[in-house]
């Protein structure tokens, strides 16, 4: 598909590495056909209807930018999309851009408020990630229903809501809850360089004070 349509491709799979052992893996496609890079899900979810640490183990490749054709692309996946620390990392190995395959929803049973809160947190801390590292970001998320017979609820309804975004978190394309379709949007790599000469929230780390982040927790 990326060869006969020359395109770069970001794919999602269940990758078997060996007997009982399997990751959830972004392969790259480039233009031609070939295999740019990967990368293996690093965090991993034991959430209610997402029991992926019973068939998932963490990645071992890192956070490794994949160089393409078209950028640098700092590929994560789904969970990824919580932790700061990873759009970080994938921006100073010099990432440019953000790019996050998802499968995400919500329950019938939750309130409406409740999903319009979960809905507005996972676009919030997605855009957050593109203003702190001034980078434009890609989040593509799943539509529809999945039912799951072996829980307790019913199944998932994934709420779509994939979206670009620009350097300062600017929503440049969005896409709905209900259907797929297919999104646009040119972005413009000289964007970045002229938002962190104005932010330089980079230039500002106080990098010496920061090992506290590779504790747990903190005590007193």
């Amino acid at each position: 598909m990326a060869r006969d349509n020359n395109i770069v491709l970001v794919t999602s799979l269940f990758e078997k590495r060996t007997a009982g052992l399997y990751h959830n893996t972004a392969v790259v496609f480039e233009k031609d056909g070939t295999v740019a890079g990967k990368y293996r899900k690093m965090h991993i979810p034991d959430d209610p209807a997402f029991y992926e640490k019973f068939y998932f183990t963490i990645g071992d490749l890192g956070f490794e930018p994949i160089n393409t054709s078209v950028g640098r692309l700092g590929v994560l996946i789904c969970w990824d999309q919580w932790y700061p620390e990873a759009s970080r990392i994938m921006t100073l190995k010099g990432a440019e851009i953000l790019i996050y395959p998802t499968a995400i929803g919500w329950f019938d049973s939750d309130s409406q408020d409740e999903k319009d809160r979960q809905l507005d947190s996972w676009i919030t801390i997605q855009r957050a990630h593109a203003i702190a590292n001034a980078i434009p970001l890609i989040s593509c998320n799943r539509v529809g229903f999945e039912a799951d017979s072996s829980s307790v609820l019913d199944g998932i309804n994934f709420w779509g809501n994939s979206f670009i975004c620009g350097a300062q978190g600017e929503i440049l394309a969005k896409a709905n809850s209900k259907s797929e379709e297919i999104l646009y949007s040119y972005i413009d790599n000289n964007r970045t360089k002229e938002v962190r000469d104005i932010w330089p929230f980079l230039r500002d780390r106080r990098i010496e004070s920061y090992s506290d982040l590779n504790k747990r927790y903190c005590d007193d």
